[in-house]
C-alpha cells in the first residue's frame, strides 16, 4: 500500500537553492532524509507529507498527529519502521 506519511522537519541538510533541497525529517523517531523539492515553503519545525522519499505537502501538527495515530491503530507504523530497518 502506498502512502503519505506525516513527519517533522527537523533541519535542512543540503540546499542547491530555494527549490532544491533536502532535509531530515522524524516519523514518530525514525529520521530519513527526505527531498523537499516539491514544498519549497516547508521550514524547520513544519510537518510534512512524504510519499516515497519526496515531501508532498506541508500540514498543520494537528492533522500530522491525526494522521499518524491513525496509521498507528491501523499497524501501518510498524509496517514502516520495519521496512526501514530492512533497507
Amino acid at each position: 500500500m502506498c502512502l503519505a506519511i506525516p513527519g517533522k522537519l527537523l533541519s535542512i541538510t543540503a540546499q542547491l537553492d530555494e527549490t532544491f533541497r533536502q532535509g531530515k525529517v522524524s516519523f514518530g523517531g525514525i529520521s530519513k532524509e527526505i527531498n523537499l523539492s516539491m514544498v519549497p515553503e516547508a521550514r524547520v519545525g513544519d510537518y510534512v507529507l512524504v510519499h516515497v522519499g519526496v515531501a508532498i505537502g506541508v500540514v498543520d501538527e494537528e492533522e500530522a498527529r491525526q494522521t499518524f495515530e491513525y496509521l498507528k491503530q491501523m499497524g501501518e507504523v510498524d509496517e514502516i519502521t520495519q521496512n526501514e530497518n530492512n533497507v
